[in-house]
Order: C-alpha cells, then structure tokens, then sequence
C-alpha cells in the first residue's frame, strides 16, 4: 500500500513538474522594418469559441461552464491600433507603398503537461510587393483554447512592438 501510496506521488510530482515548464520563447524572422508603414490590413479569421469547466443542468438553466469567444483579427487588430497603425477595411491602390498585409494561423500544438499549447505564425508582407517582412510564431496556453490563441498572439507581436 505504501509503495502504490510513493508511486503515485512521484507520478503526480513529475506532471506537475512538467505542465509548469515554460513555453517556447517567441521567434521572429525580421526581413526588413516595419518604419515607414502607416497602414494595415488584416485578413479577416473566423471566431474560435472554447469553453472550460463541467456543465450541468438545473431546471432550465445550465451552469459551471465558462465560454470564451476570441476573433485573431480582432486580437492583431488592437495590437496594431495600440502601436500607431491605422487600419484599413480594404486594401486601397494609393496607400501600398505604405500598407502592410497581416496574415495568421494556427501552426501547431505542444503536449504539455495535462493540457497543450498553441502555437500560432503571423506573416507581415509588404502589401505593394507582397515581400515577407516578417514572420513572427509564438505559443500560449490558458484555461481555454481561447486563451492560448490570445496568449500567443500577444506573445507573437511583443518583439516587434519592443513590448
């Protein structure tokens, strides 16, 4: 009994040892400077809803789930806002010279731990050449799916933004 009684809590030590280890440090391929750009589009994404916790019914309601919606565009957006930028809901012919393009996506995810993160990649292209100016990929992980998304996209754009 007291060897199932060790066993377990070595098992036990070694997750939580392994779930509080750290995410992957950002990694950012600068091909030229943002300086000099003014204006930004960002390709639309979809929301991504997550939720956590145990849900149950008591009469006509439904309890103990927490729901977050996230929309990644909505995320850079604010990001680029924050740093100057001026969005722009189209791309406008007289304004490429000064535009960037903001693509995102999800590029993978990490056991870690009980749960996992997620990484996600976002390229910035010159939006008159369509050149990489750069490409910045991050992880997060939160309590939800939502989260992680958040968490990583921040983490993604703090380099470029000396944040």
């Amino acid at each position: 009994m007291k060897r199932i009684q060790l066993l377990s809590i070595a098992i036990l030590t070694l997750l939580l040892f392994n779930s509080c280890g750290s995410l992957k440090a950002p990694a950012i391929h600068q091909f030229s400077s943002i300086d000099g750009y003014r204006y930004v589009f960002i390709t639309p994404t979809a929301e991504l809803t997550s939720s956590t916790g145990v849900a149950y019914a008591v009469g006509n309601g439904l309890y103990g789930n927490t729901s977050k919606t996230i929309n990644p565009s909505d995320v850079i957006s604010g990001i680029f806002l924050k740093n100057g930028f001026i969005r722009l809901p189209e791309l406008k012919p007289d304004l490429l010279d000064q535009t960037i393009v903001v693509n995102y996506g999800e590029s993978g995810r990490r056991n870690k731990g009980l749960g996992y993160t997620i990484e996600v990649t976002i390229q910035i292209l010159s939006a008159k050449t369509s050149e990489p100016i750069c490409i910045c990929t991050a992880e997060g992980q939160g309590e939800t799916e939502a989260d992680d998304v958040r968490i990583a996209i921040n983490r993604a754009l703090s380099p470029l933004f000396g944040n």
